[in-house]
């Protein structure tokens, strides 16, 4: 059985790094987990390095920034990496060509801030760069049909800036562009995507981990903390990293009634469904 634990502190001296989430551990979107905040600043004043490793589909100052916004303290992190600063490595490289077409919201301007292209209509692109759907609060990748019919008339490939399907804001549950680009490999459109549980961000986590620390740290060593069982946790298991999986993020409905205090019976149906099994689980991170 998957062990359950009460505490991050529980694992305290097996760990050197953690590559921990935001949405779903830190804070949902709306406020900040307090538990959470003091649970990554025990670890950071025992010697430990914390990696905010999220995939949301800005870049790392963007993701501050929020952060800041959101009244989270920023001491409870060494360094932060996102899927669009992955996302935003191969556009820079050419990967994408220099004219794309963009689907999202005005929130993820700050990419294009750094991104070497140009957003042009969808007869003139090379490729189509999905960084989230307009208006998340209203629209399902459904809204999205037509555009993306013509993409796959024209054979565009299509980067999704964020690979999650679905994130929670407070107690409501709103597309990502993910579920885009879910809707786009329906109608047989490649796709490709750079943040968890991609191999990108995590090289991205690792060269961060080596600078901060001054050396490479064993794969033993590095703790994967996070709420999404096919991004965190297959994630951090595609790279031989222990996991440690919060149940009251995206699975709390599957977990019982507590959510601090998962079903220890309601978790192994969980990780048995969908083949992945943590290295440990938690309710909330504290």
């Amino acid at each position: 059985m998957t062990p359950i634990i009460r505490s991050l502190s529980e694992l305290d001296g097996r760990y050197d790094v953690l590559f921990c989430d935001l949405w779903g551990c830190l804070h949902d979107g709306k406020r900040v987990y307090p538990a959470a905040v003091e649970a990554l600043r025990r670890f950071r004043a025992g010697g430990g390095t914390v990696i905010l490793m999220t995939n949301a589909p800005r870049p790392a100052f963007s993701v501050e920034r929020h952060l800041e916004r959101l009244g989270c303290p920023l001491d409870v992190r060494d360094g932060v990496v996102s899927s669009g600063d992955a996302a935003l490595a191969s556009v820079n490289a050419g990967d994408w060509g220099r004219r794309v077409f963009h689907i999202g919201a005005d929130k993820d301007e700050a990419f294009f801030e750094v991104a070497k292209v140009e957003r042009v209509a969808l007869e003139e692109a090379e490729s189509v760069l999905v960084t989230g759907l307009v208006d998340d609060l209203t629209e399902t990748p459904d809204d999205y049909a037509q555009v993306l019919a013509a993409a796959h008339a024209r054979g565009l490939r299509m980067l999704s800036a964020n690979p999650d399907v679905h994130v929670d804001v407070g107690e409501r549950r709103i597309w990502c562009a993910g579920g885009i680009a879910q809707a786009y490999e329906a109608l047989g459109g490649a796709t490709a995507a750079y943040g968890k549980p991609h191999a990108p961000i995590y090289a991205m986590g690792r060269a961060m981990v080596d600078s901060l620390r001054g050396a490479p740290v064993p794969d033993a060593r590095i703790l994967c903390v996070g709420d999404g069982i096919h991004t965190d946790v297959a994630g951090g298991a595609a790279q031989g990293l222990d996991t440690l999986f919060v149940t009251g993020g995206l699975a709390a409905p599957q977990m019982g009634a507590d959510v601090e205090n998962p079903d220890p019976s309601q978790l192994e149906i969980y990780v048995a469904e969908h083949a992945l099994r943590p290295t440990a689980a938690i309710g909330r991170l504290r």
